[in-house]
């Protein structure tokens, strides 16, 4: 079963220095049909205008990754953590048994452009913790790259560590470049089109777009038109 959610369809807000959709209830968003899928809790498509952000705030039990698409993110954390995330970076941040951070715009003159995303933990109460790593547009080129993994050989093998039952793949996609993914019917798969045009399943999405696929077995990515996507694979 593929069910497609147009990226009208998402909840938005607005507050001058910050657009945000959210493709999940959060914060003043709340639609009871939305509140999740699988163990992905949040997928925010923000844009923070220069020299703007978020101040000190605080999280508990929950694994976070920024996808930064245009601009830069300034991030500083109660860990000692300070650091400035470019696109093609993952960073990821376990909150566990809580930690503070901010984060800012502080390119003059420039909007930056992410998601934010959050995964529900399947172990609580660890200590915190912070990855980011660089990977760059020819390992995504035609290629669902695996860049993070709750699975210790994919984390050894080059993906950001998840304390989740999750795996995360980005994609570039354009003209015949083409892409299969074997899915377990057991769990949920989220398709999530940051970009661009791109067929999910014979299915036409455009950027904003996700798909939700439960008991698939297989994924397929065809007919790209400057596509970029990620993919998750969720705990049902």
């Amino acid at each position: 079963m593929i069910k497609i959610r147009k990226s009208k369809e998402r909840g938005y807000a607005d507050h001058g220095w910050l657009k945000s959709y959210h493709s999940f209830s959060f914060a003043g968003y709340y639609d009871p049909a939305h509140m999740g899928f699988g163990n992905l809790r949040v997928i925010n498509e923000d844009w923070i205008a220069a020299g703007m952000g978020f101040g000190e705030h605080g999280h508990r039990d929950m694994e976070i990754v920024t996808y930064v698409l245009a601009g830069d993110l300034a991030h500083k954390d109660s860990m000692g953590n300070v650091k400035g995330i470019p696109p093609h970076d993952v960073q990821r941040m376990s909150a566990g048994t809580g930690v503070t951070h901010s984060e800012f715009n502080h390119a003059a003159g420039q909007t930056t452009h992410l998601l934010q995303i959050w995964i529900e933990p399947n172990v609580l109460g660890i200590k915190p913790s912070y990855e980011q790593k660089t990977f760059a547009p020819s390992d995504k080129r035609g290629n669902l790259k695996l860049v993070a993994s709750g699975d210790a050989a994919e984390q050894a093998a080059g993906a950001v560590t998840l304390h989740a039952d999750a795996k995360l793949y980005a994609g570039l996609f354009d003209g015949t470049e083409t892409a299969q993914l074997a899915l377990d019917p057991t769990r949920k798969a989220y398709v999530h089109l940051v970009k661009g045009e791109l067929n999910v399943n014979g299915q036409s999405l455009a950027g904003g777009d996700a798909a939700l696929l439960e008991a698939e077995t297989r994924l397929e990515l065809a007919n790209a038109r400057n596509a970029e996507v990620l993919v998750f694979d969720l705990a049902a």
